[in-house]
Formats: structure tokens, C-alpha cells, sequence
């Protein structure tokens, strides 16, 4: 369909609006609005046009274990979002500053990414492509 121009938001499913806001501010989103609407949702968007739409109705007493990425049966659905960044080192300074962890670190053809979990552990990779 020629007619899709891009991605408008990632949806996430959260357990606490007030913990993930914090951890996504750290990485340069800004609080939008919210919680509004039947699920709830509370919006964040970062000043290069990735918008996620926070999903505030998690269950309560789900295991901590993300089960995309950590279950040995490998479910179908998204695993990760990517952010694409200009600079591997900078972001790497950026994140540790506010404790948060890389768990793992990639090179691949030219290209350098690396992962880190947010406090549902959901992951997101920031991606430098290959030159």
C-alpha cells in the first residue's frame, strides 16, 4: 500500500505509568497526556517523531520475565523496538549516566547495536547502521 507513510506509534503495555515515564524521559521523550481513554493510555514522544502510546492495563502478578524474548517457546509477535542513532559511544555515556544497562552489545557488517530493557523488561535496541 503506497498510501502508509510511516510508523505513528508503538503501542506498549506497561505495569507502572509512573516508572516507565521516568525511564523513557532518560532516553529524551516528553510526557504528551494521559492516562485517557477505556484501556488507559498515556502518550510519550521523543523530538524525532517516535510516539509510544503507553497501555496501562497490565494484569497484576504477571511473571517478571519478558516472554517474547525470554521463554525458550518462541511466541510470534514484535520483540523489540529499534531506534536508529548517529552516535554508539555518546548513547552508551548517556545510558550508563543513568544506570541503565546494555545487554548486549552487536557488530555486524559495518553496523553497531546494542540492547538495553526497560522496567517491564521490554527491549529496545539502538542501532548505528554500517556507514
Amino acid at each position: 500500500m503506497k498510501e502508509i507513510t510511516r510508523i505513528n506509534h508503538v503501542g506498549l503495555r506497561v505495569s507502572d505509568l509512573n516508572l516507565a515515564r521516568t525511564f523513557y524521559e532518560k532516553l529524551g521523550f516528553k510526557f504528551l497526556g494521559g492516562p485517557m481513554g477505556p484501556e488507559p493510555v498515556a502518550i510519550v514522544e521523543h523530538p524525532c517523531g517516535v510516539n509510544i502510546n503507553f497501555i496501562l492495563n497490565a494484569s497484576s502478578g504477571v511473571p517478571a520475565t519478558n516472554v517474547m524474548m525470554d521463554d525458550a517457546v518462541k511466541y510470534t509477535g514484535f520483540t523489540h523496538i529499534a531506534l536508529e542513532i548517529t552516535d554508539v559511544e555518546s548513547v552508551k555515556r548517556q545510558l550508563e549516566s543513568h544506570g541503565i544497562a546494555i545487554t548486549e552489545f552487536v557488530e555486524y557488517e559495518g553496523a553497531r547495536f546494542f540492547f538495553v530493557r526497560d522496567p517491564d523488561g521490554n527491549v529496545i535496541e539502538f542501532h548505528k547502521p554500517a556507514a
